[in-house]
C-alpha cells in the first residue's frame, strides 16, 4: 500500500499539493535519507522529512476522515497562536490523537458564525481554493440605506483592492432603522471580502454571522464557542462538493457518535442575539397565535431560518 509523496504532504496540511510539489522539486523533502522526487510514492514506514525535520504521516485509507464545525465568537483570532496571547478558535478544540486539526477558511476577530476543522489537508485546501467555487453564506447587520441600485452593484461586481468582486445572491431578512440584516452569498474567502464589498457603497457592517459553508449549515442547537463533529454522511457531502472520494472509515464512533445522539435528543438552548434572537421570539410568538385560534397578523420568519438544521 503506497501513495503519492505530494499527496500525503497536502493532506497533512502543509499546502496545496501544486506547492508540495515545488516543495520536493526543490529538494527539501527527503524519504529514507534520499531526496524525493516529484510524483514518488512512500509506503507506511518510510521515514519523511521536510528541510530535516522529520513528519508523521498514515496513508490515506488508514486515517479517518473527520470535520468539526465550530461556532467562533467575537473576540477570538483565527490563528493557532498569538502574539499579543488573545484567545484562539483553536483554544476549544479536542485533542486528536497523532495528527492535527486544519482550519478551513477564516473569520475575522469580530465575525461570528461558522468555521470548519478537519484532520484531512487535501479535503481543506480543495474547500478554500477559488476554483471549486464553494459557496459561503453570511448574514449580515448593515448600517445605512441598501438602496435597489447598490443591490444591483453588488450583485453585477465591483472592483477592490485584490481585484473584482461580487455577491452571488442578495436578500433581504428584516430589521428595524438603520440597522437592516441581510443575507449574502460568495464563492471566495478573500480577507474581510463581504466588510469590503459594503465599504464600497459608503456602507459600513455592524455584524457578520457566517451561517453556511458549503453543505454545511451551523446548527440552531449549536452555542457560541462549541463544536459538534459531523457524521459520515455530512462529510461526504463534503468531499463530493470538491471530488474527494468517500472514504470508509469516516464520521462518528464510540463515545462521539452518542454524544453527538444525546445532543440531537436534548439540545442545549441557542444562545443568540440581534436579529437571529428576534427570528426565534418572532416564531414563538406566531405558534401561540396559531395554536390560540387567532389569526396571524405577523410576518412570517424568512426562509433563512429554516437552514439551520437540526443535529
Amino acid at each position: 500500500m503506497s501513495e503519492k509523496l505530494q499527496k500525503v504532504l497536502a493532506r497533512i496540511g502543509l499546502g496545496s499539493r501544486r506547492y508540495m510539489e515545488e516543495v520536493i522539486a526543490a529538494g527539501r523533502v527527503s524519504v529514507n535519507g534520499q531526496i524525493a522526487q516529484v510524483g514518488e510514492r512512500i509506503e507506511p514506514g518510510d521515514e519523511l522529512r521536510i528541510d530535516g525535520r522529520k513528519v508523521q504521516f498514515q496513508i490515506e485509507d488508514e486515517i479517518r476522515r473527520r470535520v468539526l464545525i465550530y461556532y467562533k465568537p467575537e473576540g477570538e483570532i483565527c490563528s493557532r497562536n498569538d502574539p499579543e496571547q488573545r484567545p484562539t478558535v483553536f483554544d476549544h478544540l479536542p485533542q486528536i490523537a497523532n495528527d492535527r486539526w486544519v482550519m478551513v477558511g477564516r473569520l475575522d476577530i469580530n465575525s461570528t458564525g461558522l468555521l470548519l476543522f478537519t484532520n484531512d489537508g487535501e479535503l481543506a485546501n480543495r474547500l478554500m481554493h477559488p476554483s471549486n467555487e464553494i459557496e459561503r453564506e453570511y448574514a449580515v447587520r448593515v448600517m445605512g440605506e441598501v438602496t435597489p441600485q447598490i443591490r444591483q452593484t453588488l450583485l453585477n461586481g465591483v472592483v477592490l483592492d485584490d481585484g473584482p468582486a461580487k455577491f452571488e445572491s442578495f436578500s433581504e431578512l428584516g430589521g428595524d432603522g438603520i440597522n437592516r440584516w441581510y443575507q449574502v452569498v460568495v464563492k471566495e474567502g478573500r480577507n474581510r471580502e463581504v466588510r469590503r464589498l459594503f465599504e464600497s457603497q459608503g456602507l459600513k457592517v455592524s455584524r457578520l454571522l457566517r451561517t453556511r459553508y458549503g453543505s454545511v449549515i451551523l446548527p440552531r442547537e449549536l452555542r457560541t464557542g462549541r463544536w459538534m463533529e459531523l457524521d459520515k454522511g455530512d462529510i461526504d457531502s463534503l468531499t463530493k462538493l470538491v471530488e474527494l472520494k468517500p472514504r470508509q472509515g469516516t464520521g462518528l464512533y464510540g463515545m462521539a457518535k452518542r454524544r453527538t445522539e444525546r445532543m440531537a435528543e436534548k439540545p442545549m438552548a441557542a444562545r443568540r442575539g440581534g436579529y437571529l434572537r428576534q427570528q426565534k421570539r418572532d416564531t414563538s410568538e406566531t405558534e401561540n397565535t396559531r395554536e390560540g385560534g387567532m389569526k396571524n397578523t405577523r410576518r412570517p420568519a424568512p426562509n433563512y431560518q429554516k437552514g439551520f438544521k437540526k443535529m
